[in-house]
C-alpha cells in the first residue's frame, strides 16, 4: 500500500511543549521554571501547566478546584506563573464542566438549598428534566464512568439527585446560568492577566446537557465553545478543546476551534509498533486535522475510545476494529507486566471506561528502541507535539503510588524530585528523547511541507522546505528506523536520536 498526502505549514510546524504538574515535577512553579530554563533548555517552546489551583491535591489532582481563581500558595503565586510565561507559551486548564463539592458556592447550596444565590449554578436531575426523566432518558446519557451521572446529596435537608459526571466530589455547572458565565470569565481573566496564552477547555463535551439527547457534544456544547472562544479571542489567547469520542467528532470539532487533541495517534502508534500494521495509522494521517496538539500519553492515560467503534456514532466503524482494540489492550497489559491491569477498568477508582492507565514506556514493554521510535513518529506528525513529563523521563508504572491512593491514573503520575530528575537524565533513553525534542524544536525543515508514504511495513514521514529536508523512515515490523537530513548542500543519515543535530552542535 502506498499513500501520500501533503500538509501546509502554519500550526503544523509549532514547537514542542511540556505537560507537567508543578507539584510532581520539581515541587513548585518556580522549580518547574528552573527546569525549563535549565536542563530542558532549547527543547520546549511552551508548557501545559496542569491544575495549580486551590487545592492542587484534591480528589481529582486539581481538576476539582475549590477556588479556580487562585494559585495554591503551596505551589507559588501569580508572579511565579508570570515568570514561567516569560518568553514561552503557557497552557492552563479552564475546568468548565464542574466545581468541587467543597467550593464555597456549593457549600452554601448544601446549607440553604434553593434559597442560596448559587443554587441555579449547579445542576440537579430536575435542572434538565423538570418534569421527570424516563428510563430511556437516563439510559441515553453518555458518561465516561460506569453508572449514571448522579449522586444523592442532602441540600438544606432535602435529598436531591445532583449531577456529577465524573465523581461524587465534582458537581456539574449549569452553563445556561449568568452566574456560571461570570465565574468562568473571572477565571479566564485571571489566567490571561498572568501570561497564559492558551486555554484548555477540560471535559467541555459534557457541558451541554439537554433532555432527549445523550448530553455529550450537543449543539449547546458547541455554542458554549463558540462563546468562550470569542471571549478568549478578544484577549488574544487560543483555545484547546479536550474531547474524547469517536474520531469523526474530532474532525467536526477541529473545524470550529483553534486546536483539538489528536487522541487517535497514541493507540494507532501502539498498534503499529506492536503488530507491525501501520495501515490504520497511515489512514488516519490522510484525514486527520492539522490544527492539533499531539500526545503519546497524558495525565489521563492512553485513550482507546478515540479509535474504535462506539455508541457516540452508531453504525460508523472506528479506525481500529473492536477486536483490534481488545488485542491492543491485552498486549499493553502483558508488556507492562500486568501493572496496567491493576490500574485500569474496574480495578481502581475514578476511571474512564475507555482508557488504559499505563505509562507509554511500559505499554511498549520498556523497550528503549520502540519507545524512541514512537516519540519520533509523534515529533514528525504535524501539530504541536506535547510531551508528558512522565513520558519525557521514560517513567515506569508507579505501583507504589497506585497502592497508596487507589486511583488508577496515579500509576502514570509519579512525583519526581529535582534530584530524581537529575538521575533520570543520565539514562540513554531519556537523553536521546530529549535530544529528539530539541531537534524538532530547532530544525528548519519543520517549518515546511509534510508528506507521508507507506509501503508495506515501511512508513516515511517527510518535512521539506526549499532548502531543508528531514525524513523519518521506519519499519514498524522490526522497530528499526533512520532519519535522513539534507540542507545547505549536505546530507546525512542518522540512526540514533542522540546524533540528531541541535543548536548545541552548531
Amino acid at each position: 500500500m502506498s499513500v501520500s498526502r501533503s500538509e501546509g505549514s502554519g500550526v503544523a510546524s509549532a514547537g514542542p511543549q511540556l505537560i507537567a504538574y508543578a507539584d510532581r515535577l520539581g515541587g513548585s512553579i518556580a522549580a518547574l521554571d528552573g527546569l525549563m530554563s535549565g536542563v530542558f533548555a532549547g527543547a520546549f517552546r511552551g508548557v501545559h501547566l496542569l491544575p495549580f489551583y486551590r487545592p492542587f491535591d484534591g480528589a481529582d489532582a486539581g481538576f476539582d478546584p475549590r477556588d479556580h481563581t487562585e494559585v495554591d500558595e503551596r505551589l507559588g503565586s501569580w508572579d511565579d506563573l508570570r515568570a514561567l510565561a516569560g518568553g514561552r507559551a503557557v497552557i492552563a486548564d479552564v475546568i468548565v464542566n464542574h466545581m468541587s463539592t467543597e467550593s464555597a458556592p456549593f457549600r452554601d447550596v448544601v446549607a440553604h438549598g434553593d434559597a442560596s444565590p448559587w443554587a441555579t449554578m449547579f445542576l440537579t436531575l430536575r435542572s434538565i428534566f423538570p418534569d421527570g426523566a424516563t428510563e430511556h432518558d437516563l439510559a441515553t446519557i453518555y458518561r465516561p464512568r460506569p453508572g449514571l451521572p448522579f449522586t444523592v446529596m442532602n441540600l438544606a435537608g432535602q435529598r436531591r439527585l445532583v449531577w456529577t459526571t465524573f465523581s461524587d466530589r465534582q458537581v456539574d455547572l449549569d452553563i445556561r446560568e449568568p452566574a456560571t458565565w461570570t465565574y468562568l470569565r473571572t477565571v479566564i481573566d485571571r489566567l490571561t492577566a498572568a501570561g497564559v496564552t492558551m486555554l484548555r477547555l477540560d471535559a467541555v463535551g459534557y457541558v451541554g446537557k439537554v433532555a432527549g439527547t445523550n448530553c455529550f457534544m450537543t449543539a449547546e456544547s458547541v455554542a458554549f465553545v463558540n462563546r468562550i472562544s470569542d471571549y478568549a479571542d478578544e484577549r488574544g489567547v487560543k483555545i484547546l478543546v479536550e474531547v474524547h469520542g469517536h474520531y469523526l467528532q474530532q474532525l467536526e470539532t477541529a473545524r470550529i476551534v483553534d486546536y483539538v487533541y489528536d487522541f487517535a495517534l497514541p493507540p494507532l502508534v501502539l498498534h503499529a509498533l506492536i503488530t507491525g500494521d501501520a495501515v490504520p495509522l497511515d489512514t488516519w494521517l490522510a484525514i486527520r486535522p492539522v490544527n492539533t496538539v499531539t500526545v503519546l500519553d497524558t495525565h489521563d492515560g492512553i485513550g482507546v475510545v478515540d479509535v474504535g467503534p462506539n455508541e457516540l456514532r452508531p453504525g460508523h466503524p472506528g479506525l481500529l476494529t473492536a477486536q483490534q482494540i481488545d488485542d491492543l489492550v491485552e498486549s499493553i497489559h502483558v508488556r507492562s507486566g500486568g501493572t496496567s491491569r491493576l490500574a485500569s477498568g474496574a480495578a481502581a477508582s475514578n476511571l474512564d471506561r475507555y482508557q488504559i492507565n499505563c505509562t507509554f514506556y511500559d505499554a511498549l514493554g520498556a523497550d528503549d528502541s520502540a519507545y524512541l521510535l514512537a516519540r519520533l513518529i509523534q515529533l514528525f506528525v504535524p501539530g504541536i507535539p506535547q510531551v508528558y513529563y512522565v513520558g519525557l523521563l521514560a517513567g515506569r508504572n508507579d505501583v507504589a503510588l497506585l497502592a497508596e491512593t487507589g486511583v488508577g491514573r496515579d500509576v502514570n503520575r509519579h512525583r519526581y524530585s529535582l534530584a530524581e530528575v537529575e538521575t533520570e537524565l543520565r539514562r540513554y533513553v531519556v537523553r536521546a528523547q530529549l535530544n529528539a525534542v530539541r531537534f524538532r524544536a530547532q530544525h528548519p525543515a519543520f517549518r515546511g511541507t509534510f508528506t507521508h508514504h507507506l509501503d508495506g511495513q515501511r512508513l516515511q514521514l517527510r518535512w521539506r522546505t526549499d532548502e531543508h529536508e528531514a525524513c523519518l523512515d521506519a519499519d514498524v515490523s522490526t522497530g528499526t528506523y533512520t532519519i535522513t537530513l539534507a540542507g545547505n548542500g549536505h546530507s546525512e543519515t542518522v540512526s540514533d536520536p542522540l546524533d540528531l543535530p541541535t543548536a548545541a552542535d552548531q
